[in-house]
């Protein structure tokens, strides 16, 4: 174990190892594996991304006005489950990790965008807490790998390695540094597991003795990297974006939860603290858009949310629009149509 402070072992001398034999189950019965133990879902409409996910919450929003060619593999090993995600678009997602879970995410090596304002780097890894929201602004060409397990998991495995005291829940969404080869290693062992099971599902899906050797694995190299992992120390430029990223958070809350309301940017600077250049500035450092026309953005995306959901006859297009704060039918009708490719009105005939 490395002197240096890590967020998510203690800076306890290490213990010699022993060896874990790969058939040995680690189960957590919350978390029961529920066949298929691989999906793969390929995402063309950024309103239906939570849709029938288990392991965490995810709300995203597209920041171009292209087609999306999105794609999430979700492999259950049993009590550990593996999530990647690539996306062809510049998105804003906010993701959170479903109450008992925590994640440890690791990006690719071309991955470009921030996470809560820091810009994703070499060597660069997260660790967050059960419930605790992580706010992503990735770019076109993005791949991400979320290692998501119960707490008791790496608390049983560590205690078969007499070293149980050296886990801590992280806090919040974590920031965490490693050298680049080490955090290169991690992301690469979670890819090949992707491609193997897209390969071959039925590898999975069939056969838990390679479920339960993929488990330990994941545990081996998860902890292996955590061991050597520092705390992230961001600089003055870093704390910067950091700031600006709270500040939109904040000016966001405020719209979503004025759902009818004109939003004004008078309204926004004051919900936010700042002054009106300020907000601008923040806005077009994280999302590359005006407040304004990310709001727009936002909320198109929550009517196609509405009329995706609505019951069949329940609602119509004026009325999802007025609900979201559309006022002038016609240039909502364009800006709807220069978002997602389609009329409101098409959109609702998608009903079920």
């Amino acid at each position: 174990m490395s002197g240096r402070r890590s967020n998510a072992l203690s800076n306890q001398a290490p213990r010699p190892s022993i060896a874990i034999p790969q058939n040995m189950k680690i189960r957590d019965p919350s978390f029961a594996i529920a066949q298929p133990a691989v999906t793969v879902e390929d995402i063309d409409d950024p309103a239906t991304v939570n849709a029938g996910i288990e392991l965490i919450e995810q709300d995203a929003v597209t920041l171009q006005s292209q087609p999306l060619q999105a794609r999430r593999v979700t492999i259950r090993l049993g009590a550990a489950m593996v999530m990647f995600h690539t996306s062809n678009l510049r998105l804003r997602t906010r993701t959170s990790v479903l109450q008992g879970l925590l994640a440890y995410v690791a990006f690719g090596p071309q991955a470009s965008g921030t996470v809560n304002g820091l810009p994703v780097r070499p060597g660069m890894l997260l660790a967050a807490a059960p419930e605790s929201e992580a706010r992503f602004v990735v770019d076109a060409g993005w791949e991400g790998l979320a290692f998501l397990l119960p707490p008791q998991v790496i608390r049983t495995h560590l205690a078969i390695r007499q070293r149980d005291r050296e886990f801590r829940l992280p806090q919040g969404v974590e920031t965490l540094q490693v050298s680049e080869a080490r955090a290169r290693q991690l992301f690469d062992w979670g890819k090949r597991l992707v491609d193997a099971a897209v390969l071959d599902p039925a590898l999975f899906n069939e056969n838990e003795a390679e479920r339960d050797a993929a488990q330990v694995e994941l545990l081996e190299t998860l902890l292996a990297t955590l061991d050597v992992a520092d705390d992230f120390e961001p600089s003055r430029s870093d704390r910067t974006r950091q700031t600006q990223s709270m500040i939109v958070k904040i000016a966001e809350d405020h719209a979503l939860s004025q759902t009818g309301a004109n939003i004004y940017v008078t309204d926004l600077c004051k919900a936010a603290g700042v002054s009106e250049r300020t907000l601008e500035y923040a806005f077009k450092e994280v999302m590359g858009l005006t407040p304004v026309a990310y709001l727009i953005r936002l909320r198109l995306h929550r009517v196609r949310q509405a009329l995706l959901a609505a019951p069949p006859g329940s609602t119509t297009v004026s009325a999802a629009a007025l609900c979201w704060g559309f006022w002038h039918f016609g240039e909502f009708s364009r800006a709807y149509k220069d978002c997602f490719g389609e009329l409101p009105s098409d959109t609702l005939l998608q009903q079920p």
